[in-house]
């Protein structure tokens, strides 16, 4: 993930505002996540795999909702909200 904001300015528990949460996990388990796995090696296998395959287009996509969503967290004051992209 390119350092677009630093670390200690992400806001701490919010699925809004969290790359992996609202964007990137679902790309990844789409991709990893299509079969079952016979065992734990094999998942963090499929899941590295599918995580290096993900286009720097879809994570750029991520990057540029970041304005838009933390507008959005401001206007309600830190509660959820629904940004349909």
């Amino acid at each position: 993930m390119p350092y677009f904001i630093e670390a200690n300015n992400w806001p701490s528990s919010s699925p809004d505002l969290n790359p992996l949460d609202y964007k990137l996990w679902r790309v990844l388990e789409e991709r990893a996540c299509t079969c079952r796995y016979p065992n734990l090696v094999s998942l963090k296998a499929a899941i590295v795999k599918a995580a290096g395959e993900i286009p720097l287009e879809v994570i750029h996509e991520c990057i540029d909702e970041w304005p838009k969503r933390l507008r959005l967290c401001i206007a309600k004051k830190g509660s959820y909200f629904l940004l349909i992209v």
